[in-house]
């Protein structure tokens, strides 16, 4: 007997002289894309349809394959198709649920891809009908919800979130998605909020439902009243907070892993627990670039999560022993690694590398403003600290890593604005935190002697004095209000210490700038701000030199020791004249509308294009959706 292959819905028979044969739900199809309704001469037709099993490719390629004019003949079948999917919803036999959800995948893929010619016809219309398409999207949220938080199928759980990211993500402007309006009024936020609060559940779907969650929200977020952000802001039990942040460090600790594995190397220990979660997206070296999946929907959700509920900086701060940071899967990996949905594919674009870390820092940055501070343990050896110091750890990190000719100046304003704001909170509730402050010092003098190094050519593309100024007002904060929140007067004496220490520094910024504030140029009167900030480092240094000095000369000592150094310092404060700077504790509160709309248009059009394709590419397979279903006849 000659052998039989099935390619693209036909069924080949090795023959040549025959003609190939198609499988029965492709004649189906065919059916439905003539004029006449298939159910006519078939009354079974539907029920029959969704016995079959789903044919995609066809499906799909077939609506694709008809212009604007032609579609529109079939409009009324088409319309017929998708009320019956969302009828087979209902049914309690589970191939008819799963072949359902897999054609409504189909139908809505496919006639967003016909409106990305001139064709002129409207989704809603086409998809549904204009009279009928309140009510069926009604159905067609109420049965996904039914499905998603029912005990039943995880495979059609699994099913119905990867609809509803095809429903999202049909187009790359989901503001412009209109079949959303019925997503916002017929909400499931609900059900996305069980599957996370729910351990069994969100272990196998909490990555999807995380992002589906992070992409509602961004829809028409600054044109209209978005249902999803009013309730993401106000959620605060704690399982469901916990799940979010559980799923989130998951998925940012694999990114972790990745690129720990691509530079061939065991880091552990430096970093905390957020910089575990952010911290491998600053590529230091633009040299050696190390190429690794973005998964900036994840970010995004964090964002968000971080942006818009008050209560979720708690999860940041706990430790949450089921994760397994650093555990070995026990099952094997698989043999084609799965591409997460939302994921930018490995890019040395420098661009979009600056673009991961500005989201990364806006991320800090909206943990600053509101940090909350834990009481610190009484033991100070114990490895638990305060969220606050990971995040400073983390901004060291950065500040030290990343000195090089392609300066990121965008990334470093925003990293020393975050410490600032971490400042500001600690002068304003006198808190007095126990961090290796000189490790802060030692880094931001380094940055003011790499702009210093790099003049010439950091000035033909960047204002560095900004920079500058933003530097020396911080170690104006230390100096005028450190004795506020520094841990212990030692530290204030240690201050003062590296201010001496690296007085060079500081005499060669004085000079750069006050030779650019004196000359008619452009950087006039940027340079200007710098040299007025500098007044009370100068008062130190210039008066604490020559004490130091005339003891060494009289001691007899030609290098004093750091203990010398502070015996000098500690016995003669009184006699040092400060000058009170004011709003060094000022700051503009972080605003996504104002500052930053742009920049997350394009971040969530890039996400949803990414999530498209990876749905398209390998989640739609129904060969693992019906194995469970295998004994049902």
């Amino acid at each position: 007997m000659a052998q039989v292959e099935k390619r693209g819905g036909l069924l080949r028979k090795s023959s040549a002289s025959k003609k190939p044969l198609k499988e029965k739900v492709v004649l189906m199809y065919d059916e439905i894309f003539m004029t006449e309704d298939p159910s006519k001469c078939s009354p079974r037709f539907w029920e029959e349809l969704f016995l079959m099993k789903v044919n995609l490719e066809y499906l799909e390629g077939k609506l694709e394959s008809l212009d604007g004019e032609e579609l529109m003949k079939i409009k009324d079948n088409i319309n017929c198709l998708f009320q019956h999917c969302i009828q087979a919803l209902g049914e309690e036999h589970p191939i008819r649920v799963v072949n359902a959800l897999q054609t409504l995948c189909a139908l809505i893929r496919g006639v967003h891809q016909k409106n990305k010619s001139t064709s002129g016809f409207d989704i809603i219309n086409m998809l549904m009908g204009f009279d009928k398409a309140e009510l069926c999207m009604k159905n067609l949220m109420e049965s996904l919800d039914s499905l998603l938080c029912a005990e039943g199928s995880e495979s059609l759980k699994s099913l119905c979130l990867k609809l509803l990211l095809c429903l999202v993500t049909v187009t790359d402007n989901i503001s412009q998605n209109t079949i959303l309006e019925y997503v916002m009024i017929n909400s499931i936020f609900e059900a996305i909020l069980q599957i996370l609060s729910h351990p069994p559940s969100r272990r196998e779907h909490g990555y999807d439902a995380v992002v589906l969650l992070a992409l509602l929200v961004n829809y028409r977020k600054y044109e209209s009243v978005n249902p999803y952000i009013v309730k993401l802001s106000i959620v605060d039990d704690e399982a469901t907070l916990n799940g979010m942040g559980l799923v989130i460090a998951q998925a940012l600790s694999e990114y972790n892993r990745q690129y720990k594995d691509k530079e061939e190397e065991h880091q552990s220990g430096f970093f905390s627990a957020l910089t575990n979660m952010v911290g491998s997206m600053f590529i230091a070296d633009a040299h050696e670039k190390i190429s690794v999946q973005t998964n900036e929907a994840i970010l995004l959700a964090l964002y968000e999560a971080v942006h818009l509920n008050r209560n979720f900086i708690t999860v940041l701060a706990q430790s949450h022993p089921e994760m397994g940071l650093v555990t070995t899967p026990v099952s094997p990996a698989p043999a084609t690694p799965v591409t997460p949905l939302g994921t930018t594919p490995p890019s040395s674009d420098d661009e979009h590398r600056l673009h991961s870390g500005k989201l990364c820092l806006i991320i800090l940055t909206c943990i600053a403003e509101p940090m909350r501070h834990r009481k610190k343990a009484a033991d100070k050896n114990l490895p638990c600290r305060p969220l606050v110091c990971a995040v400073l750890d983390l901004m060291v990190e950065f500040i030290v890593t990343h000195m090089m000719k392609e300066f990121p100046m965008d990334l470093y304003i925003r990293c020393i604005q975050v410490v600032h704001k971490l400042l500001c909170y600690q002068k304003k509730c006198r808190v007095r935190l126990h961090y290796t402050w000189r490790e802060l010092w030692s880094a931001l003098i380094n940055l003011l002697k790499f702009l210093m190094s790099n003049e010439t050519v950091l000035l033909a593309k960047h204002n560095i004095f900004t920079l500058a100024l933003m530097i020396v007002n911080l170690f104006n904060m230390f100096i005028t209000y450190g004795d506020t929140f520094l841990p212990t007067p030692s530290s204030y004496d240690e201050l003062y210490y590296e201010i001496i220490r690296m007085h060079q520094s500081f005499d060669n910024l004085y000079s750069m700038v006050l030779r650019l504030s004196t000359n008619a140029g452009q950087w006039k009167e940027a340079a200007s701000k710098v040299t007025h900030a500098l007044v009370n480092i100068r008062a130190i240094i210039n008066h604490f030199n020559p004490k130091i000095e005339s003891y060494a000369a009289v001691n007899h000592i030609s290098q004093l020791s750091e203990e010398q150094v502070l015996e000098v310092v500690r016995a003669n404060y009184d006699t040092l004249t400060l000058k009170l700077q004011d709003g060094l504790d000022q700051y503009e509160r972080y605003s996504e509308q104002h500052k930053e709309a742009a920049f997350f248009k394009e971040l969530v059009r890039s996400i949803s294009t990414n999530v498209r394709r990876n749905l398209a590419f390998h989640t739609l397979s129904q060969e693992v959706l019906l194995k469970e279903f295998s004994t049902i006849s």
